[in-house]
């Protein structure tokens, strides 16, 4: 009994900290593209 409760806090965790890395990827990804296209707006006036 002990042994399933402690898979299954594993598995949350793993899950918890593979969402907050996607989450920081994509909002980097994000200011990425906000930023190029800020530096194509400058140099195009």
């Amino acid at each position: 009994m002990k042994a399933s409760r402690f898979i299954v806090l594993g598995v949350v965790v793993a899950a918890s900290l593979g969402l907050a890395a996607c989450d920081k990827t994509v909002r980097g990804v994000g200011q990425d593209i906000r930023d190029t296209g800020q530096a194509v707006e400058q140099q195009v006036n």
